[in-house]
């Protein structure tokens, strides 16, 4: 994969649309860490607490595969931007985890549209978002992680996946991630590589994260 770096400019720099796929029983932190993590992105090198001052380079949000409505795991009801029917080109797409991934392997309607759409720049799962990677062949003889409690899973759902443990996130032309908060550390990585280390740790810095 090619990162596309963006270019420290202002407000005229075509923004970058980050989509969030959620569903019933998604992990709460696992879409709403990277969702902070990209909305609090400024185009400064300089560290500022009143971020709404600075351009935002990423048009974040969320979309489901069918109802706008779902119920995230611990009863968090959340309704998305979009459906799979009309969201906007994604140049990052986000697949977080969570018990409903269980449920999504046999949706054949979602394994068919991230296989289909397997070329987007930036792919990247949170925790047992992997498995649904997965399942969809995409981490076919790559490495990747996933939730401590779900490793077992993926090495059934991708023998020829190479599993790695202890890691934050794992980058094999598709980013995996460890369970929930992990996700964040990822996100934060993939700032850096778009738009320089500086600007992930002011990121990091405003949502008081340890980066």
């Amino acid at each position: 994969m090619i990162f596309r770096k963006i270019k420290l400019m202002n407000s005229k720099v075509k923004k970058k649309n980050v989509g969030i796929f959620i569903f019933d029983s998604v992990e709460i932190l696992d879409f709403a860490g990277p969702y902070e993590v990209f909305a609090s992105t400024r185009l400064t090198k300089k560290s500022n607490a009143i971020i709404h001052k600075f351009s935002c380079p990423f048009n974040v949000f969320t979309f489901t595969e069918k109802k706008k409505i779902i119920t995230c795991t611990g009863g968090l009801t959340v309704k998305s931007d979009f459906t799979l029917n009309n969201c906007p080109k994604l140049d990052l797409l986000i697949i977080p985890g969570g018990i409903g991934t269980r449920i999504l392997l046999k949706n054949n309607n979602i394994l068919n549209w991230l296989a289909a759409n397997k070329d987007i720049n930036i792919i990247a799962s949170v925790c047992t978002g992997s498995l649904l990677l997965a399942k969809a062949g995409l981490l076919d003889n790559k490495k990747a992680t996933s939730h401590w409690g779900a490793l077992k899973l993926l090495k059934k759902l991708s023998p020829s996946t190479q599993i790695l443990t202890n890691k934050k996130f794992v980058y094999d032309k598709y980013y995996t991630s460890a369970g929930v908060s992990a996700g964040i550390n990822m996100s934060l990585h993939i700032i850096e590589k778009l738009l320089g280390k500086k600007i992930a740790q002011n990121t990091a810095k405003y949502i008081e994260y340890d980066y």
